[in-house]
């Protein structure tokens, strides 16, 4: 099946994005109108190294030292894995939700419900902690953003950060409710913005390298010392910082109803955006560490990045970045926002989510899922609103967001194994195909997703319970959260609503527009 849209001069264009959408039973009923660059931007701009770097590369200083850059390129090449599995559902099956739809597809309805439980689930709580990154940069820019007392008091930045991180969620959910046009004209200018500022931030770390990548590359702190693995154990806690950064990429895919021929321009909008990502960011944090003035500085496992660009560019140059990361951030949060929006409608008109038929409605007049926007900013600004009293419960359930994530990956890549394994995956005749290396690549994506994920769980203090008394609970908080969000998740739709599921009427493939 194939529609015709009106396309430049009022010619007709065949749009081939339908067949997938008529092969998964649904009609188009979401409006064509990015291109490209657009959905590129959607990829890089949930990744969004700038909001990442700065975000968390005190974190991998503090327990991996210098050396914690090699994490960057580990990360890099197992995800590479994944995303090039994701590159041929994407080119197979460009639609909304598509971890959800290709998790359904591959391993079937359980599996696929599942899957969007959890990325959904986990889309909102990262919403929440990408917009409390405002706190760690506008601040720093000007004291006037601290509008919450003056930063001395505890407590004072837990509730600023979610004053800003609650005005830019409204931002958010106000441009995502007005269209995907909208919010992809803003985004793409925010990308083009973010990427022109980090190749500059690149260039001007590199006019101030003070030593050379061996001493970097090398130089771990002593940490680990005494510890059973030695700096080896370190380097896996530190590893964390590179693997809370990226992942996302599938969203250049999640817009595929609203793409140009997304059967071919996904795929590379997934590959273009990870590689763009792994090598701006790569250069930047190495610059970074070479640049410096002081490699020992307390700082740098404090102030992180922001204190590397402040230090080295000085006051005016260095703010000027800092303005741009916090454009990173916005777009960051404008992309998360239009993923979880097209995870929640895809779910809904398949009737697996309470009041599916309301949840899936498209507004005429905004050819959007407006109430999911809304829904979806609500909650964010909910869970948001536990940061004020309990910012280490909060960081607990950011790590833990980040880990059903990459859970939700796997429920794709491994169930798609299985069907390598059987021989019954057929890549889209014509489209991105991995052809002989499918299943080598496959397999690495499964077993990188398990280690990764385990790694992401491993109960350490550092992580889970860093500050205050220690619990046990918070320990095992990856564990005892996921088991929650999954069985108690699971239990409803196995006893509810699995009895309802099916193509609501009214989004139907073989239902009149």
């Amino acid at each position: 099946m194939t529609t015709r849209a009106e396309g430049p001069g009022g010619r007709e264009t065949v749009v081939h994005g339908d067949d997938s959408l008529a092969e998964l039973g649904y009609r188009p009923e979401l409006k064509r109108t990015l291109g490209n660059f657009h959905t590129f931007a959607a990829g890089i701009s949930y990744i969004s190294i700038l909001t990442g770097t700065f975000q968390l590369f005190y974190f991998g200083v503090s327990f991996g030292g210098p050396a914690y850059w090699w994490s960057w390129p580990m990360v890099f090449a197992g995800q590479l894995m994944v995303a090039l599995c994701f590159c041929e559902l994407a080119a197979r099956y460009p639609v909304a939700g598509s971890v959800y739809n290709w998790a359904k597809k591959m391993g079937g309805p359980h599996v696929g419900w599942l899957g969007g439980w959890m990325m959904t689930t986990a889309t909102m709580v990262t919403l929440s902690a990408v917009a409390l990154a405002y706190q760690i940069t506008l601040p720093q820019i000007d004291d006037w953003f601290q509008f919450v007392g003056d930063g001395s008091r505890p407590g004072d930045a837990a509730a600023n950060a979610v004053l800003l991180g609650t005005v830019l969620i409204l931002f958010s959910t106000l441009v995502n409710a007005f269209g995907v046009q909208l919010m992809a004209r803003i985004n793409s200018a925010g990308v083009f913005i973010e990427l022109i500022a980090a190749v500059a931030l690149i260039v001007f770390l590199a006019a101030h390298i003070t030593r050379g990548p061996s001493s970097v590359l090398t130089e771990t702190y002593g940490l680990g010392s005494g510890g059973s693995l030695g700096y080896f154990g370190a380097f896996l806690t530190a590893s964390l910082a590179s693997a809370y950064v990226m992942y996302g990429f599938d969203t250049a895919s999640s817009l595929g109803e609203e793409s140009h021929d997304p059967g071919r321009n996904a795929p590379r909008a997934i590959l273009r955006a990870l590689i763009a990502s792994f090598l701006i960011g790569g250069f930047i944090l190495l610059f970074a560490l070479m640049a410096v003035p002081d490699l020992h500085a307390k700082e740098l496992s404090t102030g992180g990045l922001q204190y590397v660009v402040l230090e080295t560019l000085g006051s005016t140059i260095g703010e000027i970045f800092l303005w741009c990361v916090v454009v990173a951030i916005t777009v960051c949060v404008l992309a998360v926002h239009a993923a979880g929006i097209r995870l929640m409608f895809a779910m809904a008109r398949d009737n697996n989510l309470p009041a599916g038929s309301v949840l899936a409605k498209v507004s005429p007049r905004f050819q959007t899922p407006v109430i999911p926007a809304v829904l979806i900013g609500a909650i964010g600004v909910i869970i948001l609103v536990i940061n004020i009293n309990q910012p280490q419960i909060f960081s607990v359930i950011t790590s833990i967001a980040i880990i059903m994530i990459y859970v939700a990956y796997l429920m794709v890549t491994g169930p798609m194994l299985v069907q390598r394994l059987r021989g019954t995956w057929r890549p889209q005749e014509g489209r991105f195909s991995l052809g002989r290396f499918g299943l080598p690549v496959n397999i690495l994506a499964v077993l990188w997703g398990a280690a990764m994920s385990l790694n992401l769980a491993w109960p350490r203090a550092e992580v889970y319970n860093a500050t205050g008394p220690q619990h046990w609970y918070l320990r095992w908080g990856a564990f005892l959260f996921i088991g929650i969000v999954a069985v108690g998740g699971f239990a409803y739709y196995w006893f509810v609503q699995r009895h309802r599921t099916g193509v609501l009427a009214e989004h139907r493939a073989d239902t009149a527009p």
